[in-house]
């Protein structure tokens, strides 16, 4: 127990859950203030899990395991993985935002834009909370995402790429698995943001109640569904998978979209994250 704290798990989520429920910066930015995000989802992975080997094995050299973000970070420290625990949220999208966003469009409505750019302003502002709510409590922490040594790469494999992976950390978590369009599956479905801290916690992980990365999608698990290759508005979604090149170029064209019609400058898609099976929660044949 340190700083009077016996149980890290509760503490952590009672942190992340009371910032996004009741910061005022969780917010769209827009004429009604309306809220960000949604109630949020937490989950822990041990830093020596496996898979993360797996990933600098599949994706690539250049991707930093939880143990070598530490090393990076406190170069004076001598860290065991198991010492090392990620921390890690999701952070669903409002049903009001989901609601406009999934009728039949080929742009961003402004709610997804903001969520995207203000959004994410937000969820930094959450990563550097529960990094200094862990330092004041005496414990080491890292956001990857806010670090200098977070980079963007290029896998042989996977292409568009970088140091870190914050949905892959949230699937080591037991948070949710990957779609067709690689987006993540959660239990408040598809339509989210996610986030992670690293910390020198000793404590248990969360329950991962699949092996397989696909687990929740209907198209690899049952043969059916595909909603999200016909929301596409390029096309980068297919029986094979999600074209990133395609799919990011198609992003950074919304940048103009958005700006002459909203009159602010972000951008966003997410089309595949709504008006599908998956947008907001797990779908009950996958169990089936």
């Amino acid at each position: 127990m340190v700083g009077g704290i016996d149980d890290l798990g509760t503490w952590l989520e009672k942190i992340i859950k009371e910032f996004v429920n009741e910061s005022p910066d969780n917010t769209l930015r827009n004429e009604a203030n309306e809220r960000a995000w949604d109630k949020p989802l937490v989950g822990f992975s041990s830093g020596a899990d496996p898979l993360y080997d797996f990933f600098k094995e599949d994706i690539g050299l250049f991707f930093l395991k939880p143990l070598e973000w530490f090393e990076v970070t406190f170069p004076e420290l001598e860290v065991q993985a198991g010492e090392l625990t990620v921390i890690s949220w999701i952070l669903p999208q409002t049903e009001t935002t989901k609601a406009e966003h999934r009728l039949p469009r080929e742009m961003p409505t402004e709610r997804w834009a903001r969520a995207r750019v203000h959004g994410e302003e937000f969820n930094d502002k959450l990563r550097r909370h529960v990094v200094e709510e862990l330092e004041d409590a005496g414990y080491q922490a890292v956001a990857p995402m806010l670090s200098p040594h977070w980079r963007r790469e290029t896998s042989e494999r996977y292409g568009y790429a970088s140091s870190w992976s914050e949905r892959h950390a949230a699937y080591v978590a037991g948070l949710g698995t990957f779609g067709l369009c690689d987006g993540l599956i959660t239990p408040k479905g598809k339509a989210m943001r996610t986030g992670s801290v690293i910390a020198r916690v000793n404590m248990l992980p969360s329950k991962r109640t699949y092996d397989d990365p696909h687990a929740y999608c209907l198209w690899y698990a049952k043969g059916t569904c595909k909603e999200c290759v016909a929301r596409c508005p390029v096309g980068a979604i297919s029986e094979d998978g999600h074209d990133k090149e395609r799919c990011r170029t198609y992003l950074q064209a919304t940048r103009r979209y958005v700006e002459e019609a909203f009159k602010f400058k972000g951008y966003g898609c997410g089309l595949c994250q709504t008006g599908v099976a998956c947008e907001s929660r797990i779908q009950p044949e996958i169990y089936q």
